[in-house]
């Protein structure tokens, strides 16, 4: 078996804002297998700044990896345990390449075209005209689901567009979720939070940084509406470390990134713990290119979840690979009729 790993830019079509500030564009890596004439693909969907695995010798561990390759998955898991994101690469390159045809992971009524995946509509956060906008976008492409990033702008204008939303729509009509990206100081936290909860919100993201455990668990205890905890489960890597932060914080719900938690393993070992103390749960991308959405989506379907996931971001990128992938009402569906368009896979 041979491996191999390449760099790939993503570059956003529209300066994407965070509390963390403005991308315009996405690193990612891929690892490509070959053996008996057929290839595999995997992406390591890291995110500078953010992942437990932004480190100097990332390229080094991935060169590692594909050296290293002869150990299988399984140990080459273990030995990566803290690259979450190459781990996931390796775990979705190693599928890739056992499947009869590389970009179907999981075989599904879902890959069939028969079923869909009910997901969030994003908006990113930049000046309330653009908020606004995206959000009416929203809201006539079909979505009754629509995550907001706050926590960028004025907290006030931020309320305004909420009262916007809600004052078209019912929370029967429209489920909003926020992600704050940890942007609220611990002294305010609690006060924001009553004050969104006039909105009927479903959840809020990460209200306050990653890291204040006791902070945060306090706050989950008193919040008026549910938190989930989403960057507070970065570098969490053992399965004694996860549950002992869950009994810590209590939360209402998690959120999980499979490039962030150590692909699909490191996400069922979440899951169960979510399951075990009454904790919902949802699984979002993280920034990756269709190559790692399309693994994490055929994945998430075979979860039966019934809650909206976040896996719309295919349409982020202007040099992202055409795919089955598309969005139709508020719905991800795989329709096999369109054909994969991965150049950069052809070319590896």
């Amino acid at each position: 078996m041979k491996a191999t790993y390449h760099k790939y830019m993503l570059e956003f079509k529209r300066p994407s804002g965070t509390s963390r500030g403005i991308m315009t564009e996405k690193e990612t890596w891929f690892i490509v297998l070959e053996e008996n004439g057929k290839k595999g693909i995997g992406e390591c969907g890291i995110l500078r700044g953010l992942s437990a695995d932004d480190r100097d010798d990332y390229e080094e561990k991935l060169s590692w990896a594909c050296e290293n390759i002869h150990l299988g998955e399984t140990k080459l898991w273990e030995a990566l345990l803290e690259f979450p994101s190459i781990q996931f690469g390796i775990e979705m390159a190693f599928l890739s390449l056992k499947s009869d045809n590389p970009y179907i992971l999981f075989p599904s009524d879902f890959t069939n075209h028969k079923k869909s995946i009910s997901i969030n509509g994003l908006v990113w956060m930049g000046e309330p005209s653009f908020m606004k906008q995206q959000i009416e976008e929203k809201l006539a492409d079909g979505f009754n689901c629509i995550k907001l990033k706050i926590g960028a702008i004025d907290f006030d204008k931020e309320l305004e567009l909420l009262q916007f939303i809600r004052s078209h729509f019912s929370v029967e009509q429209i489920e909003i979720r926020v992600d704050a990206n940890g942007a609220f100081g611990l002294s305010e936290a609690l006060d924001k939070l009553n004050q969104l909860n006039k909105f009927q919100l479903h959840s809020i993201e990460q209200p306050i940084k990653k890291g204040n455990v006791k902070a945060m668990a306090d706050l989950c205890k008193v919040t008026p509406f549910p938190i989930a905890l989403d960057e507070e489960l970065i570098g969490v890597f053992s399965i004694e470390e996860k549950e002992k932060l869950i009994q810590k914080i209590q939360p209402q719900y998690i959120i999980l990134k499979p490039s962030f938690v150590g692909g699909f393993r490191g996400t069922q070992e979440w899951i169960t713990l979510a399951e075990r103390y009454n904790i919902g749960w949802w699984i979002t991308s993280a920034l990756e290119s269709n190559i790692g959405l399309n693994a994490i989506s055929q994945w998430t379907f075979l979860q039966n979840s019934k809650m909206p996931q976040g896996l719309g971001t295919g349409a982020l990128y202007t040099n992202n690979f055409d795919c089955p992938l598309e969005v139709l009402e508020g719905q991800l569906w795989y329709n096999k009729d369109k054909d994969w368009s991965s150049e950069f896979f052809d070319k590896a």
